[in-house]
């Protein structure tokens, strides 16, 4: 009689594969199905060494292969290839069964699923896996959501193969429904913020201080060294020391400056609206990836005036990298900051009671943002549940204070030689707005009650007013 699995993969593309191929280098028996037959079998006879598969060709034959409760994970793309998996194999489930969906999610889709085969007697887990397709190899940073029934048998597995950090795997129930999607939402967005910062420094470095790519690669090969030690700063080295073996030049210079997005980065805009939570940072590195991609009305644009460009030189473009390198501590803790506050706030509006600091655990490897300091943030969590943001944790408050005045500079520099930095600059505009003693919104609110009738409040006293501003000055009067 042929084994059980453990649990099961349909969706056998790279991602589905690797992750599949990971679970039976556990131990783990894994189920298979693809809608193309082809790809689950080449599967099995390339990587059958490597554990115990289960192929199966049809979906009965599939969850006819599971053992109870019956574990799916669904590794398709996201939107209606989701609706239409989850259709296909639900029927053929059973009361306390499993469907996991390991893909890019909506986080509200993965609530409608949730809902839906919740009351079919089914659990469904919005799982948010990062790593790219060598993580789901090789131990990724895994955020699922679902029921904490649904985690007692998912868990263990999930955990298993996960990246660890000192033996504590990056990996966690989340909350319930869209929990685990929504966390790895802004995980996204903050890796947007903090690509886009990365390469602010790159452009900085060669536009203002003249470095070319070779030489910033090592500059990046230091900072990787101390605080900024991370994943995305290792691969940027990589990436700027590396030559395009067609022409002789640096890589950088022969690939299209257009940034291209999956979609993450906008979902996460558009729920910090909705939330009404302040992701300038992330919102501008959202937007910078749009403009770069309009090539049209950039070509249109070029001629337009700007400043001359006389490069730092000798200790002045020492100096700059060690500014820009400061600048870079400090926006990146913004973009941090501003994540956590998002997750925060959507915890809240929805009641999925989300660990922060435990956020913070699992992101230490696996996933594309990891980097050293957010062992820093899970310290900073556990020493104080209720902070406001990491802007006013001690150990970054102290950093980002020490670094403004460098910070200030770049910004300076960025601005006077023409060298696009929205990143430095929004980011230190979000500090200076949170610090502010009093911000112009109160001119705003002036305006708005003049125009529409909108209404303020005062310092002086509780409630609401309207000044009859046209009529011949009438005084304010509660509203």
């Amino acid at each position: 009689m042929t084994k059980k699995a453990s649990i099961g993969v349909t969706g056998l593309a790279v991602m589905g594969r690797n992750l599949a191929r990971n679970l039976a280098r556990h131990g783990h028996t894994v189920a298979l199905h693809n809608r193309s037959e082809q790809r689950t079998r080449d599967l099995v006879e390339q990587f059958g060494s490597e554990g115990e598969f289960v192929p199966a060709y049809s979906a009965q034959e599939f969850v006819d292969s599971l053992e109870r409760p019956r574990q799916v994970v669904i590794m398709v793309k996201a939107g209606a290839p989701t609706d239409a998996v989850i259709e296909e194999f639900a029927p053929l489930l059973e009361k306390g069964d499993v469907i996991v969906d390991a893909g890019n999610a909506h986080f509200a889709d993965t609530r409608r699923r949730e809902a839906d085969l919740r009351e079919r007697g089914l659990h469904f887990v919005g799982t948010g896996v990062s790593g790219g397709e060598e993580g789901a190899l090789h131990g990724p940073s895994i955020m699922p959501g679902g029921s904490r029934e649904s985690y007692e048998s998912l868990g263990p597995l999930l955990e298993d193969i996960s990246a660890k950090v000192d033996g504590t795997p990056c990996c966690a129930h989340i909350g319930p429904d869209g929990a685990g999607h929504f966390v790895k939402m802004v995980h996204n967005g903050i890796e947007y913020a903090d690509m886009q910062l990365i390469a602010e420094s790159f452009d900085l470095l060669r536009g203002a201080a003249g470095y070319e790519p070779a030489q910033i690669a090592e500059v990046f090969r230091t900072w990787n060294t101390g605080r900024l030690d991370s994943y995305l700063i290792e691969i940027t080295a990589q990436v700027l020391a590396h030559t395009d073996a067609a022409t002789g030049k640096p890589f950088v210079d022969v690939v299209a400056d257009q940034a291209e997005q999956k979609g993450t980065g906008r979902w996460t805009v558009q729920i910090g609206l909705d939330l009404g939570v302040p992701i300038s940072g992330i919102a501008e590195a959202t937007f910078a990836r749009s403009l770069s991609g309009h090539a049209g009305l950039r070509a249109a644009a070029r001629g337009l005036a700007g400043p001359s460009r006389a490069k730092l030189t000798g200790a002045d473009a020492e100096r700059f990298a060690d500014d820009v390198e400061q600048a870079l501590y400090a926006s990146k803790v913004v973009a941090y900051a501003q994540g956590f506050n998002q997750i925060q706030a959507g915890s809240t509006e929805y009641g999925w009671d989300i660990d922060l600091g435990q956020i913070a655990t699992i992101w230490r490897d696996g996933c594309i943002i990891r980097a050293k300091f957010l062992d820093d943030i899970r310290a900073a969590y556990a020493s104080e549940t209720e902070l406001p943001t990491l802007l006013t944790a001690g150990l970054f408050r102290k950093a980002v204070e020490d670094a403004q005045d460098a910070w200030r500079s770049v910004v300076s520099t960025a601005t006077r030689l023409g060298i696009p930095a929205p990143g430095f600059a929004t980011s230190l505009a979000y500090y200076d707005g949170l610090r502010a003693e009093r911000l112009p919104a109160a001119l705003i609110q002036g305006q708005r009650d003049y125009f529409g009738a909108h209404t303020y409040r005062r310092v002086d006293r509780e409630g609401s007013f309207h000044t009859e501003w046209a009529k011949d000055d009438r005084p304010e009067h509660p509203a």
